[in-house]
């Protein structure tokens, strides 16, 4: 299939890389607001074609699916201009805002005869899958702690006075959003939907989380999720049952699981080697469901995503954290 992408980031490279490994899409075409920019990274990946204007981009018969990695808040507006010019659309992790974009970009996408997927890396990895078919080896469960906290590379950027994007309200940035994402995309791929959820966030001048402690409530144990963009960790995840415990390195890259029996206290490595370069996964699972029209799979990943957004806004809502599309 033709890849268009928008972004010319790390990630947007990341993507180009993989795609390039899965022999599954072939990068026809990059955009950029900035014309230089986007000629520059067509260069730097051997694209063909680059565009400075993204009507160009979406009505351009060399492209079929388009790999949006722009800033948070610019995803709902370019995923609808491509899906109605008939482009599949991959779009980068928070999908959207809020669920209301969700749900009018899926009719969008229906009413059009695309697909349209977020792009979560860490969900469609072999280790996630093994994780998920071995689940019952722990016994009941009786909690769960995944944690991802990274030091952001534009923190001292906004310690020095400037406003990234990724801590901006007026660019859907945030800590939950932005990593939390990853833990809670484990939570909700193993656990399914919580009966509730309460989250508590260290808020910065802007308004946005630059941290926090998200708690899923299940019916008989609680998973607390911890992600920060202002510290880093070091602590490895766990999920804990009667039986035994599943100790995982961090959310994703999601290498290693190891079982270990309480009793016994055997300890038994689980995960097998992944590639580098993990977006490689998630392409290869997006172009079979594309090329095979496998619709079960395709609402699967579609309600998995509506979850985990609702989860995320409704956390956010209880914080008092507004994003600016919401307050147009």
């Amino acid at each position: 299939m033709k890849l268009g992408t928008i972004g010319t980031s790390w990630i947007t490279e990341s993507f180009i890389e993989a795609s390039k490994d899965s022999q599954l899409l072939t990068l026809t075409a990059v955009y950029s607001r900035n014309a230089e920019t986007a000629k520059a990274f067509a260069a730097k990946h051997d694209a063909p074609i680059y565009y400075s204007n993204i009507e160009e981009l979406a009505t351009s018969s060399e492209v079929e699916v388009v790999y949006i990695a722009s800033p948070n808040s610019l995803h709902y507006e370019q995923t609808i201009l491509l899906m109605k010019n008939k482009k599949h659309v991959i779009c980068e992790k928070p999908i959207f805002s809020t669920t209301k974009e969700l749900d009018h970009a899926f009719k969008i996408a229906e009413e059009n005869g695309v697909y349209l997927f977020e792009a979560i890396r860490n969900y469609h990895s072999p280790n996630f899958t093994i994780l998920k078919e071995n689940l019952k080896k722990i016994g009941q469960i009786r909690s769960a702690n995944l944690h991802y906290l990274q030091y952001s590379s534009k923190y001292d950027s906004f310690l020095s006075g400037e406003n990234p994007n990724v801590f901006s309200p007026e660019f859907s940035g945030g800590a939950l959003v932005d990593l939390g994402v990853y833990p809670l995309y484990i939570a909700i791929g193993l656990f399914g939907k919580p009966t509730s959820v309460n989250y508590t966030p260290v808020k910065l001048r802007t308004g946005i989380d630059g941290s926090g402690t998200l708690v899923l409530n299940y019916e008989n144990f609680t998973c607390s999720i911890q992600c920060s963009k202002i510290s880093q960790s070091y602590i490895e995840s766990e999920i804990s049952g009667e039986v035994g415990s599943f100790v995982l390195d961090k959310p994703s890259p999601l290498s290693k699981i190891t079982f270990i029996h309480h009793k016994t206290k055997q300890a038994e490595s689980l995960e097998v080697n992944q590639v580098q370069n993990d977006m490689l996964y998630e392409i290869k699972n997006i172009t079979q469901i594309i090329r095979q029209s496998n619709q079960a799979e395709y609402e699967n990943l579609r309600e998995l995503s509506k979850l985990v957004l609702t989860v995320t806004e409704t956390a956010r809502k209880q914080s008092g954290i507004i994003f600016g599309v919401e307050k147009n």
